[in-house]
Order: C-alpha cells, then structure tokens, then sequence
C-alpha cells in the first residue's frame, strides 16, 4: 500500500500495550491506528483540538475492518501507515496498515464521521480543501 509522507508513525510496543502473554492485546492496535490518524491530520496542518475548539467539529469512527495478521511484542518497534482512500463532505476513509520491520501485522479500513453536536457535520472547508490534494 502506498503511502504519503505525512503518514508514517513509529510506536514501540510497552508492557502496558501487551496481555498476558506478552502479545499487544487487540484493542491496543486500535489506539495506535487512532494515533496514526490523528498524526496524520496533524501534519498536514490541523489538530483535532483545533478543528473543535475553531469550527465545533469532532470525528467518530463509524466502521472498522481490521485483520490481525500476525502478533506484535513487547519491545517491537510498530510503523503505523495512514492513506486517505476516500472523501466526501462528512467522512473521511482511512487504509491503515501497522507493520514491524517490513512484515504487515495488522490492515484496517476506518470510516470517522465528522459530527456536530451529535449529529453529521460538513467538515471544514479548509480541511476538505488540503484533504482533495490526496485524491
């Protein structure tokens, strides 16, 4: 999966991340997708906070796919790989891949809803203008 330069994320994998066995448990993965994401947007210019705080907008994941492929560590070094696959006016789908060395552990396809108190919301403009030069 090709990836933009903005959407590369490095995470190590700490006791905390793993169950007893010493695997990352699952929903761990989902918070380093989450950091993936985040990061992402940050990157190119807009923080989640800001985005609030400026136009009253939060995100939601509204569905997710994830295939484990394979366990990640304690100690592994974890490349989080974030692509926009698809736009439109309240949602933005996200292909994310985490990788250790070259050997994909996990895919996922997350569509994050862009809301308002609660309910669909048109992002930003300013977001949705430097999100088509992905497309």
């Amino acid at each position: 999966m090709p990836t933009f330069p903005h959407g590369l994320l490095f995470i190590r994998v700490y006791c905390e991340d793993t169950d007893f066995s010493g695997r990352v448990f699952h929903a761990s993965h989902l918070k380093f997708l989450e950091r993936g994401r985040t990061e992402w947007l940050r990157r190119l210019g807009f923080s989640q906070s800001t985005v609030a705080a400026n136009d009253g907008i939060g995100f939601a994941v509204r569905r997710l796919q994830v295939e484990y492929l394979a366990p990640a560590l304690m100690d592994d070094l974890l490349r989080i790989e974030t692509e926009l696959s698809e736009l439109r006016r309240v949602s933005i789908q996200f292909r994310q891949r985490i990788l250790r060395d070259q050997e994909p552990i996990v895919t996922a396809a997350v569509l994050v809803a862009s809301i308002r108190a609660g309910r669909p919301a048109r992002l930003p403009e300013s977001l949705l203008e430097r999100l088509r030069t992905f497309r």
